[in-house]
């Protein structure tokens, strides 16, 4: 029992309170990737102990699939004898389909998610494909003819890459190459199916803060990432001219684009020309993120408890 209410409480206190402690770290002075990983983990903390401290409380010392049935069977003997069931069963019937209801919402809206997500994309790449060129040395980048400086990036079975003729025009040959490394970066890391993830979370469960600001602080996070990324192969001055070209232009629904979100700070942040992280240090910070989000419920929620434990204790004279 005390488990359970104390990831209960932890994840109800981590997905109220987690959003302003992440948006208090500078972005400059910590890995993307590494809060990125943070956001997620959060989120995926949250729901597990939610649902873990949810089975816990249903089934204490039991086996859930046994406590479920017990209270299903209790419930119905007790309509059949004409008897009102006791409060617990109640409780317990409440749990379950408040969870089974939370878990399906959920999933539903992911599938919706990733259905309308896919026939938009096929509907657009169908065109596209009719009018765009394949590169022979890169077969998954397609070039349009338009003048327009901009480049885009799909999920679509290993990812596709859209680039105008207007890049190549407008843009010298590194910095070119660092609008498509920043492509590159977003379909290796599967950034379009985190912010699906993501957007459906906030749509399922719009009630925490957490949830509800993920979307926006992870479109963010995504572009940064994969500016470290480019920033890496070509250099800070040359993916921050080649942003600046590339900002402003608008881009269909359902892609990546390297001018879409938070230009403003990361041009800030590439005009400091700072050295991306190491592999090491990179590798050790998103443990040291991961390990934090998944624990974070569980530690809060047990450390409210024990100081609830300490403060009432003297006033009960135990």
């Amino acid at each position: 029992m005390t488990a359970a209410l104390a990831l209960l409480l932890g994840a109800g206190l981590t997905g109220w309170f987690t959003p302003g402690l992440l948006n208090r770290i500078d972005p400059a002075r910590a890995d993307p990737l590494a809060l990125l990983v943070a956001w997620l983990l959060a989120a995926v903390g949250v729901l597990a102990a939610t649902v873990t401290g949810t089975v816990l409380l249903l089934s204490p010392g039991h086996g859930v699939g046994v406590t479920v049935m017990s209270i299903v069977n209790e419930c119905l003997a007790a309509i059949s004898h004409g008897t009102p069931p006791r409060a617990e069963v109640f409780v317990g019937l409440a749990g379950i389909a408040l969870v089974s209801l939370l878990t399906l919402r959920f999933a539903v809206i992911v599938v919706q998610f990733a259905r309308r997500r896919a026939r938009t994309r096929r509907q657009h790449l169908e065109t596209l494909q009719m009018a765009a060129r394949c590169d022979d040395r890169c077969p998954r980048t397609w070039w349009l003819d338009h003048d327009e400086p901009m480049a885009f990036s799909y999920a679509y079975r290993q990812g596709v890459i859209v680039a105008t003729e207007g890049l190549e025009r407008h843009l010298s040959a590194a910095e070119v190459a660092a609008v498509l490394a920043h492509e590159r970066a977003h379909l290796r890391g599967k950034h379009h199916h985190v912010i699906t993830w993501v957007d459906a979370l906030a749509k399922a469960l719009p009630f925490l803060p957490l949830f509800r600001q993920a979307p926006s602080a992870v479109r963010e996070l995504v572009e940064l990432a994969a500016d470290v990324a480019a920033v890496r192969e070509h250099g800070a001055e040359t993916v921050r001219t080649a942003l600046l070209s590339v900002a402003g232009h608008g881009t269909p629904d359902g892609t990546l684009a390297m001018g879409d979100s938070g230009v403003e700070l990361r041009l800030a942040l590439l005009a400091n020309g700072s050295a991306p992280a190491g592999p090491v240090k990179r590798t050790l910070s998103c443990v040291v993120a991961a390990a934090t989000m998944t624990t974070l419920p569980m530690i809060t929620g047990a450390g409210v408890l024990l100081s609830v434990a300490v403060v009432a204790c003297p006033l009960t004279g135990a």
